[in-house]
């Protein structure tokens, strides 16, 4: 069996959050945020090791383009969502090009996954209360005051927020 033509969508290591329209999914291992739209979500979804890309390709109805399920394929592959990295169907071609070969008429079903780098817990600071010239105040009587800060173990810079 050709593991290209059953793949298997990740699992370990991710965050996912269902929406109506849309899949978010927070990758740990490289702290990178992807909201996969309706069509790439479906194909991911599908994405058991059971399942052909003929198959997924079915599910999207009559008709349909088993091009677009690989562009999601591709997507979901060079994003690391899948299991096994899948050889890419329509390398070397531009996103016009391939829109072409699906066809104008799927055009709305396109699949999209964008995807942002989130910053690493040493790098996202987060706000703290700051009074000059005494800085960020912790410790057992930290409270919603001035002068209080949510960040213990930490201090607190010239711009207002906690650092290592």
């Amino acid at each position: 069996m050709d593991n290209s033509q059953y793949p298997v969508a990740r699992k370990s290591g991710l965050v996912v959050q269902e929406m109506p329209d849309e899949v978010l999914v927070y990758d740990l291992n490289t702290n990178k945020a992807h909201c996969l739209n309706q069509t790439a979500s479906e194909v991911w979804r599908a994405c058991d090791g059971k399942t052909s890309i003929a198959e997924i390709a079915a599910h999207f109805g009559k008709g349909s383009n088993e091009d677009l399920v690989w562009l999601a394929i591709d997507q979901l592959s060079e994003n690391h969502l899948l299991e096994n990295q899948v050889a890419p169907r329509f390398k070397g071609q531009s996103r016009r090009e391939v829109i072409k070969k699906i066809g104008l008429a799927s055009i709305v079903a396109v699949p999209v996954i964008a995807s942002l780098v989130a910053p690493a817990n040493a790098l996202a600071a987060s706000s703290c209360a700051c009074v000059a010239p005494i800085g960020c105040v912790t410790g057992p009587n930290m409270g919603p005051t001035a002068g209080s800060s949510i960040c213990p173990s930490t201090m607190c810079n010239s711009f207002g927020t906690c650092a290592p």
